[in-house]
């Protein structure tokens, strides 16, 4: 008897039933439509905000730009300090930087807002960037202290990169609310890092080349990123130069109050804490110890904007500034209880973990009530209130460091984010149509 073949590859085989006729088709093409593909992942929410066309590219400028934000200070300090001999003088020079860059910030974005991002962002680097090589010749070749002023002064020319690139991404994003939520927790992040890794990156330039390293290269990355960001002309937000006489005014009063208080948390933290390791004996780790409170809100920031918002940014930031108020005692807690600087590390992880979620949905939240064609102004007098909250805090925070404790005085950014809280709660029950609005 035959042995029975196996069809081949291109045979067919009917067989017959009772009921009807099955028809199975051995052929390579069925086979290969008969495995089931794996489905493919939907992007996550950080892969579809960067495939928009041009994203990346102004992203990588601005960051390259912003980078130099985190090294200006101490690396005029270290440069100042070490040849004139004087840390009241270097403090005294960068705080009149800081000064001026608060009082011509909200009239450059002004002026970004009228005219286009390009037309002003790119002269105005430039003035900054030559402010910044003044004081290095000047301190260089020994020039009068007022010459130092007078210098740093001018780098406060240096346009609101963070701004601009958040008011890109409200252009693009202006009908996804979703995605704007993650575009913003994306750049407190990125300010969170630059500000990280700034003073590390000017205290290794200053330390391992010549003092005036980290201004240079400070300079030369500002510049380069700043020309960057401003050649990417597709994303840039339209100038309003038509409706710039129609002054729409800005209902972001309390909310200015509000960031004044944040300030006052990072300012007041920032040197508590030094003061508290200078106690300690361990000066030279206060600085790693910071930078865990900016790993923890970078860290958070992503993670926070990797999920989807729950609610209009009213809603969420009183719950945002709440978190915030008890995060914020865990340092102080910390510090009584233990008394250690390696107890207080964890402490101001965690703490970090609630200032980005805050600083996003504030955020937001401005951009919600700025009109559009003001959006620049609205940030930059948001980070003028950020500057004066922290210069503020700094010296609360020195002043209970000295006159009481610098354990106690841990009791100061605390006391701070209550005030936050209790700023934008006074504010919203004394505006209750603001709160129907949204």
């Amino acid at each position: 008897m035959p042995k029975p073949t196996q069809p081949s590859p291109r045979e067919t085989v009917h067989t017959v039933t009772a009921d009807s006729l099955v028809t199975v088709d051995f052929s390579p093409r069925f086979e290969g439509r008969s495995r089931s593909r794996p489905r493919r992942r939907p992007p996550g929410p950080y892969r579809r905000l960067f495939a928009l066309p041009g994203a990346r590219a102004f992203t990588a400028g601005n960051l390259l730009a912003r980078l130099p934000m985190g090294m200006f200070s101490v690396s005029a300090v270290v440069m100042i300090a070490g040849s004139r001999g004087s840390y009241a003088l270097a403090g005294a020079v960068t705080a009149t930087g800081l000064a001026a860059t608060g009082l011509a910030g909200p009239w450059i974005a002004r002026l970004v807002d009228r005219y286009g991002q390009a037309r002003v962002a790119v002269p105005a680097t430039v003035t900054a960037v030559l402010g910044s090589l003044a004081l290095l010749l000047c301190v260089r070749y020994g020039a009068p202290d007022w010459t130092l002023f007078a210098a740093y002064a001018a780098t406060a020319t240096t346009p609101n990169l963070g701004g601009m690139s958040r008011a890109r991404w409200a252009h693009l994003l202006r009908d996804d609310p979703g995605a704007l939520h993650t575009a913003n927790s994306f750049e407190q992040a990125a300010d969170e890092l630059c500000f990280m890794l700034g003073p590390v990156l000017a205290s290794f330039l200053t330390g391992t080349f010549f003092p005036e390293a980290g201004t240079l290269v400070g300079a030369v990355l500002l510049l380069t990123g700043a020309l960057l960001f401003a050649a990417q002309r597709a994303t840039e937000p339209p100038s309003r130069t038509g409706t710039a006489g129609a002054r729409t005014p800005l209902r972001i009063g309390p909310l200015l109050v509000c960031f004044v208080a944040t300030g006052a948390v990072f300012g007041s933290m920032e040197v508590v804490t030094i003061a508290y390791a200078d106690a300690q004996g361990h000066r030279s780790a206060a600085g790693a110890v910071l930078a865990l409170q900016a790993a923890g809100s970078c860290a958070a920031g992503l993670l926070y904007g990797a999920l989807r918002p729950a609610g209009p940014a009213e809603r969420r930031l009183p719950v945002c500034l709440l978190s915030m108020a008890a995060l914020m005692s865990l340092p102080l807690l910390a510090a009584r209880a233990v008394d250690s600087l390696w107890a207080l590390a964890p402490a101001l992880l965690v703490a970090g973990m609630a200032t980005a979620p805050t600083m996003v949905t504030a955020m937001t939240l401005v951009q919600d009530r700025t009109p559009e064609g003001r959006l620049n102004e609205g940030m930059s007098l948001v980070v003028t209130a950020l500057l004066t909250g922290i210069a503020c805090g700094s010296a609360l925070g020195g002043w209970a460091a000295d006159h009481v404790s610098p354990t106690a005085a841990f009791v100061t950014p605390a006391a701070a984010a209550v005030a936050a809280l209790a700023v934008h709660t006074a504010s919203r029950i004394a505006s209750p149509n603001s709160r129907r609005a949204h």
